[in-house]
């Protein structure tokens, strides 16, 4: 099926569930859809792949609308809508009807589950939460299978722990990590407080606080570097030609130099460096501080 013709077959008023207005009304009209043999659905195959007939195409999704309905049911708990869900599985199902080859020799419905429910999934991951809970396919695969088993037994020991990690083949502290943030719920950055509940805890904006993003603040402080950094200007070029190159060479440049190496190209001694320097910075200083 080319990607026109899955264009048009989504256009060509293929029923969703907001459309039919009622989520039992939609179920209703996919059972009333009737399945295809063995037959039927290899006819309409070859239909759809050698002819590209929208038609076939619109028939072995609308024969398939009522599995749809059985995967989504099983992703039930995640807190999202029914309709949501099966919308996104009718989509992997069109994928899948788009690239099924009938001469394989298997159903439609065995190889469409893995599109359905891949769609499905990339669903449930972004909109679980706010913060994305899961990012690598092992994270991915991590996150549902362990769903399951902490509907079955709660928090897990660290005999459990292990179990999953050697089954999913990752290691102890990703599976630790991820019942985490399973058990973690989302909280607005600015939420109003709870008045009624004398252990909700406070929302992130109450201890999250930037203390250098007040807008007079940072003035403030870029004003005051700014005139730290006139006043060093100032200070050195005040100082007479010698005293200034021992600082900006001691204290400013990179490398530092070594009182040596400038006693030895000034042609005095390291100490007549060092009181040169004491000099200059006892200049400096009083310039700061006036």
């Amino acid at each position: 099926m080319s990607t026109a013709t899955m264009n048009a077959l989504v256009a060509n008023n293929l029923p969703i569930p907001s459309a039919l207005g009622s989520l039992d009304a939609y179920i209703a009209a996919a059972n009333r859809v009737p399945v295809l043999t063995v037959a039927e659905e290899q006819a309409l195959a070859h239909r759809l792949r050698d002819e590209d007939d929208l038609e076939a195409a619109k028939a072995l999704v609308m024969s398939h609308l009522r599995f749809v309905v059985h995967v989504a049911r099983g992703y039930q708990g995640y807190g999202l809508g029914m309709g949501d869900l099966i919308q996104e599985g009718n989509i992997g199902l069109m994928k899948a009807v788009k690239r099924f080859d009938p001469t394989q020799g298997v159903r439609l419905v065995s190889f469409a589950v893995h599109w359905i429910r891949a769609e499905m999934h990339e669903f449930i991951l972004k909109n679980w939460r706010i913060v994305k809970v899961a990012t690598t396919k092992a994270q991915r695969k991590l996150f549902f299978n362990l769903r399951k088993s902490k509907k079955r037994l709660g928090w897990m020991n660290d005999a459990e722990v292990s179990a999953v990690a050697r089954d999913l083949k990752v290691s102890k502290r990703e599976v630790l990590e991820m019942e985490s943030r399973l058990s973690g719920r989302d909280i607005g950055f600015d939420a109003p407080a709870d008045e009624d509940d004398d252990h909700a805890p406070p929302a992130p904006s109450a201890y999250l606080v930037a203390h250098n993003a007040d807008p007079a603040a940072a003035y403030e402080r870029d004003s005051h570097e700014e005139d730290q950094l006139e006043l060093l200007r100032e200070g050195l070029a005040d100082l007479d030609a010698r005293s200034r190159d021992i600082l900006q060479r001691r204290f400013l440049g990179e490398p530092k130099a070594t009182l040596q190496e400038l006693a030895d190209e000034y042609g005095v001694s390291a100490e007549r460096i060092r009181q040169l320097e004491a000099n200059a910075l006892k200049k400096m200083k009083a310039l700061f501080a006036a």
